[in-house]
């Protein structure tokens, strides 16, 4: 009686997965080229998407700048980054937002910066 029990309870596990479908992957690539590793530039062929409008939340203290999000590519596609809270500097420092630049080559990352 107690292997007919065992059975009853084991025979569904080893069926378990034989209904599934295989997984099919497929991966896409886009064309980049780099300049070389002097200038680090590396230019995508695919313009990046429109900038995205985000609700700034409220500061978290009294020297704080919102920075924008910006689309980072990832070698593949653009993802998006969000907005965040830095702290800044000094007093007169003043953040130069980052952006996508179009050249003859394709769009180039300028990051952003402090000034």
């Amino acid at each position: 009686m107690r292997i007919v029990f065992y059975l009853l309870v084991l025979l569904p596990l080893a069926f378990a997965g034989c209904g599934e479908e295989p997984v099919t992957t497929t991966t896409v690539t886009r064309e980049v080229t780099t300049t070389g590793p002097a200038t680090g530039e590396v230019y995508v062929t695919q313009a990046p998407p429109a900038v995205r409008v985000e609700a700034e939340t409220v500061a978290p203290g009294p020297n704080y700048l919102w920075t924008r999000g910006y689309w980072r590519w990832t070698g593949v596609d653009y993802v998006w980054t969000p907005g965040s809270w830095v702290v800044r500097p000094s007093i007169r420092a003043v953040w130069v937002e980052g952006h996508w630049a179009h050249r003859s080559r394709g769009w180039v990352w300028i990051p952003g910066h402090w000034q």
